[in-house]
């Protein structure tokens, strides 16, 4: 082995391991944690600039006293009602957009394999849209989702004749489901409601607009019920990414493994869309840039659940402030960039010979 091959692979080594408990070992490396200090670091400015820019913002020197509890006549009504749900709804949803992409490519070992790319989230926006308007007294909002993630995954698992194995296949495969998903959609919104199309097309293409403690609170449960179930499993996704072979050798289970990080990813993506609506591409670029800023292996799946909060939260604060549009749906702006995006990564698999 040559000392070029060496260092590199030294360089990839992690740095120590964050122990909790006795089940979970989490390697960090030094870049690892940077990355994600500065993350943390950008999504507190850009929380604090979502409550205090505009006319309706709260003052920099009133907004400490605000958020504990001292706010007051508008004040209070944009901390309470106006902001600081859609504040807490956006990052939320975006660290659950990210978690979920980060597990979703890590299972597949495809940076195309998102929940958005593959179709899940359509699904998902698909199930809630049914439940929303063809069984509202039967079925909850995110109930529905979570049947429309699950079966527009079933769907692109049987349509590739090879499950999640063929990254060509999985595509072609994923964007014929979630045309399918958008039609269905679109059947629901313009045949059954046509009263509500204005509105209802706002959730469609994902809108943080009039959001609710409510379901702030609800995306955050979801965090805390499948953030610890996602952290049990990250020294196996990460020896998995070795090949099922020696992951299998090692005692990783890489079967059961890939099927329970599938059903978190599922999980993740449907709590995300009942709250903020199919809001596109998130769970497609976060774990990429979150590779990319750390330059190492693995799922990265604190970094990537960090970087889809930061840019949900910052894709939001453009819809509110950017001064050539009122207030368009956060997920037009997350499609335009994402968009780009994923054109960028299918000429470079195109590049490889992978597509």
């Amino acid at each position: 082995m040559s000392t070029t091959t060496e260092t590199r692979r030294g360089a990839e080594r992690p740095a120590g391991h964050l122990r909790i408990g006795t089940a979970v070992a989490l390697p960090v490396r030094r870049r690892s944690v940077v990355v994600g200090v500065v993350g943390v670091v950008v999504l507190l400015a850009a929380a604090v600039a979502t409550l205090s820019l505009g006319r309706l913002g709260i003052a920099l020197p009133d907004l400490p006293r605000s958020l504990f509890g001292g706010a007051e006549g508008a004040d209070r009504f944009v901390l309470k009602r106006l902001r600081g749900p859609r504040l807490g709804v956006a990052a939320g949803a975006g660290a659950a957009f990210g978690l979920s992409g980060a597990l979703f490519q890590s299972v597949t070992r495809n940076p195309l394999g998102s929940p958005d790319v593959i179709g899940l989230t359509a699904g998902a926006g698909a199930g809630a849209s049914a439940a929303a308007l063809l069984l509202p007294d039967l079925l909850p909002v995110p109930v529905g989702a979570l049947l429309g993630t699950v079966l527009a995954m079933a769907l692109v698992y049987v349509s590739t004749g090879t499950g999640f194995r063929n990254p060509g296949r999985l595509v072609v495969a994923g964007i014929g489901v979630a045309a399918i998903a958008t039609a269905f959609t679109q059947y629901v919104v313009y045949a059954v409601e046509r009263d509500n199309a204005t509105s209802l097309m706002t959730y469609i293409n994902g809108s943080l607009a009039t959001r609710t403690w409510g379901e702030a609170a609800t995306i955050a449960a979801v965090l805390v019920v499948v953030g610890p179930l996602v952290a049990l499993l990250a020294r196996r996704l990460r020896l998995c990414e070795m090949g099922d072979e020696l992951a299998a050798g090692l005692g990783a289970e890489p079967q059961r493994t890939k099927g329970a990080a599938v059903a978190l990813s599922m999980a993740l993506s449907a709590g995300s869309v009942a709250v903020a609506g199919p809001i596109a591409f998130i769970s497609l670029t976060a774990p990429q840039i979150a590779k990319r800023l750390t330059r190492g292996s693995g799922p990265h799946l604190t970094l990537a659940a960090v970087l889809g909060a930061v840019l949900l939260v910052l894709a939001d604060l453009t819809a509110q402030q950017l001064p050539l549009f009122d207030d368009l749906p956060v997920g037009i702006y997350t499609m335009a960039i994402g968009g780009a995006y994923l054109g960028y990564l299918l000429i470079r698999e195109w590049r490889k010979g992978i597509l």
